[in-house]
């Protein structure tokens, strides 16, 4: 099975695309890959539970659905550390939730380790 990184950076502007990327990752895992995501840009804003209980692409699904079989599988979710500062996400938001701030440079590390990337 491959290693695949989803690096997504629309938030809930783009609803659809937001979606695709969990979708995607969802996706994978039920094939039995190993998945890894990383948020950065305008996407970090998917971890605020306002994006998470309420945001729904057009074709691809609930947020909260997909977030929920994501998280529930133990793939690891990277936020930009940037991102996240810039558009305010607290550690309080992210309470309770998986993830790790990380910068660009590791999202250079994680494309290199893995197999295939999908981006939205």
């Amino acid at each position: 099975m491959a290693k695949i990184l989803v690096h997504i950076t629309h938030g809930p502007e783009h609803p659809t695309r937001a979606a695709l990327g969990f979708h995607v990752a969802k996706a994978a895992i039920e094939e039995g890959h190993s998945v890894t995501l990383f948020l950065a840009g305008d996407g970090v804003q998917l971890m605020r539970d306002g994006a998470i209980n309420h945001l729904n692409g057009l074709g691809t699904g609930n947020l909260r659905e997909l977030y929920d079989a994501v998280v529930s599988s133990g793939v690891k979710i990277y936020l930009s550390g940037m991102s996240s500062k810039t558009r305010g996400l607290t550690e309080r938001e992210l309470e309770g939730k998986p993830y790790e701030f990380a910068n660009p440079k590791q999202l250079v590390q994680l494309a290199v380790e893995h197999d295939r990337i999908f981006t939205y």
